[in-house]
């Protein structure tokens, strides 16, 4: 993913996102982090935060105005931090951390989201907001990309999946390509089913 937005350089080639660079598109991108890549002491609001998400479209010089405080509101209610927004980032736990990202990545309007392992760490609220959010997101047709380690939750979240191992094992829709077969070439054989239900590979990728 960061090398997809221009934050890591690619080994060779180039990475396009609809045939142009992330900068001609970063209009159209949207991204979450992960949340022990961000500075959390970083003084500033919930608000400001998710209106930070304006800048690709309004530019770093231009005040935010009523539409953008209007935009902000709404995406804090729709992950349910609408009662913190005065509050300084600081000030929150994890979870609330989180939820306040994907806030920001809402107002984008992006028509592509990278998540970079959304639900590591968070709270059942947030994994609640974060399942709702990728709902609404397919209903609006827009194509959300995250890295996610749980096999437990992948067939429950997402309906297009990619296995990487240094290389690409297999993509494709979950029912065809979330197989054990696939599994146990990405996992190198350690991966196990129980009742047709992976087991968390987490445990399993620390042994090495």
């Amino acid at each position: 993913i960061k090398t997809i937005l221009g934050l890591l350089k690619p080994a060779a080639g180039h990475v396009l996102i609809h045939g142009k660079s992330y900068i001609e598109q970063r209009q159209i991108v949207g991204y979450v982090p992960q949340r022990g890549s961000v500075d959390w002491d970083f003084p500033t609001s919930v608000l400001d935060v998710v209106m930070m998400g304006r800048y690709g479209e309004l530019g770093w010089f231009k005040r935010p105005g009523r539409r953008e405080r209007d935009l902000a509101h709404d995406a804090l209610t729709k992950v349910g931090m609408a009662d913190y927004a005065d509050r300084q980032i600081s000030q929150l736990s994890g979870g609330q951390q989180q939820r306040v990202f994907l806030a920001r990545a809402l107002v984008q309007e992006a028509d592509i989201y990278f998540m970079d392992e959304p639900f590591q760490g968070v709270d059942a609220t947030t994994e609640r907001a974060i399942i709702g959010l990728l709902q609404a997101l397919r209903e609006a047709d827009k194509t959300v990309i995250a890295v996610h380690h749980d096999l437990q939750t992948v067939a429950e979240y997402f309906d297009w999946v990619t296995l990487l191992n240094v290389r690409r094992i297999a993509s494709g829709p979950v029912a065809e390509v979330f197989t054990e077969e696939n599994l146990r070439l990405t996992y190198g054989g350690r991966v196990g089913f129980v009742g047709g239900v992976t087991r968390h590979a987490a445990a399993l990728a620390e042994a090495d």
